[in-house]
């Protein structure tokens, strides 16, 4: 009789565990990754429908610039494609001659002597070349900084990789608060991010604090990942490379678009410099990613980057004096804002005197205003805050766009009491 007890009760543990696998795998069933499932969803194409169902928004929204790319580039285009060597897969790192191009850039311009310390890979945008770093470096668990307000895709980038960000707040003005970044490392960090000037804050970081977040990347054996998407706009203060530090070779990660600076941005090219040491993985990720960046866009970057950085900064008079008109309209008296001076980018960083839900302002702006902004919570802010982008519109359509958002703000927070 026991043997039958035992058999009933084994059978009624099987049939349990039976019961527990289906329902396990019924709850996987065609399901996203965890992983994924908790990385926040992109907020442009969220905004971009609410314009698309408002006509006649002004959207002060997506950082984009009003220009596209240098003649050149066009003139380069139309002679790709003669060869059939055009439409074979090309090098992992990118072609020799767009390389050779880009090290001499980065030594005249940033200071930075590739090699024999460092390597450059040209990647598909700005955002390949952060995943390939974060791949590159960081094992699942482990955590790198971002100072808030942060780039949203850097923080979504990091999440996939099953890393973990650590969010570090700024100043009260957006610069960088080093005491704080020192404070956040622990035996799991691997890296300490910054970008200047910055998005979303248009902050612009003095080589000083830079310096100073590279020694103690150094001291603490973690890699110092430095964006320069928009190493050219800035008004008035100098531009610094970390990268260009004597010895920053080994754990210095510069990343660097044409998206911006020659408006290059559906052609999606970047470049990136990174330590030798990490060269190998690098590669590893990009063949896997991209097999190789495509050789139309190199050739593009080519023509582009001969051009120069002149293509930016021969138009940053335009962008300060739009930069100018909009501190101006929000700090005026009885606009329910405050807000930093930015120094660069083409972004405004602002925080709202309400506690409404971000998301909810910005939709009321766009459905009962019609001007689009970008939500600060995209971007790690507590509170209510907004990011304003300058750089797609002409003078007038942003004046006409800031005077909707000002009379938007005073409508909405005084709704709001």
């Amino acid at each position: 009789m026991h043997t039958a007890a035992a058999a009933r009760s084994c059978a009624v543990e099987s049939a349990r565990s039976q019961v527990t696998v289906v329902s396990m795998l019924a709850s996987h069933a065609h399901s996203q990754s965890h992983r994924l499932a908790s990385v926040q969803t992109p907020v442009i194409p969220v905004v971009g429908r609410w314009i698309a169902a408002t006509p006649g928004t002004v959207s002060l929204g997506q950082g984009i610039v009003s220009y596209g790319p240098p003649p050149e580039v066009l003139d380069a285009v139309q002679r790709f494609g003669g060869a059939i060597a055009d439409h074979r897969y090309g090098p992992v790192e990118g072609s020799s001659a767009l390389l050779e191009i880009i090290e001499a850039k980065l030594a005249r311009e940033n200071g930075i002597v590739v090699r024999p310390g460092s390597r450059v890979v040209v990647t598909a945008g700005g955002n390949l070349a952060f995943m390939n770093a974060v791949l590159a470096l960081a094992d699942p668990g482990d955590e790198i900084v971002l100072s808030v307000p942060y780039y949203f895709n850097h923080e979504m980038a990091i999440v996939m990789a099953g890393a973990r960000p650590v969010p570090v707040p700024t100043r009260p003005d957006l610069q960088l608060d080093l005491e704080a970044l020192a404070r956040a490392i622990t035996p799991r960090t691997r890296a300490i991010v910054t970008v200047s000037p910055n998005n979303p804050t248009g902050a612009v970081y003095d080589d000083a604090s830079l310096r100073a977040v590279n020694a103690l990347c150094r001291d603490r054996g973690l890699f110092h990942i430095h964006d320069e998407a928009y190493e050219y706009f800035t008004y008035g203060v100098p531009h610094f490379s970390p990268g260009s530090i004597p010895g920053a070779a080994a754990y210095t990660i510069s990343l660097y678009s044409l998206s911006k600076a020659y408006g290059m941005a559906s052609w999606r090219v970047g470049y990136m410099v990174v330590p030798e040491a990490l060269w190998s993985a690098v590669t590893k990720i990009q063949d896997t990613l991209l097999i190789c960046p495509p050789a139309i866009s190199q050739h593009a970057a080519a023509a582009a980057l001969t051009v120069g950085g002149r293509w930016a900064t021969d138009r940053l008079a335009d962008l300060d004096a739009t930069r100018r008109h909009l501190h101006a309209a929000l700090t005026a008296d009885g606009v329910p804002v405050t807000m930093a001076e930015p120094a660069g980018a083409f972004y405004v960083f602002v925080r709202v005197q309400s506690s409404i839900a971000p998301m909810v302002l910005t939709e009321r702006l766009i459905r009962e205003h019609r001007v689009a902004v970008m939500p600060g919570s995209a971007f790690g802010a507590e509170g209510c805050a907004i990011r304003v982008s300058y750089g797609a519109l002409d003078a007038a359509t942003v004046a006409e766009g800031v005077s909707r958002l000002v009379t938007g703000l005073r409508v909405i927070v005084g709704e709001a009491g």
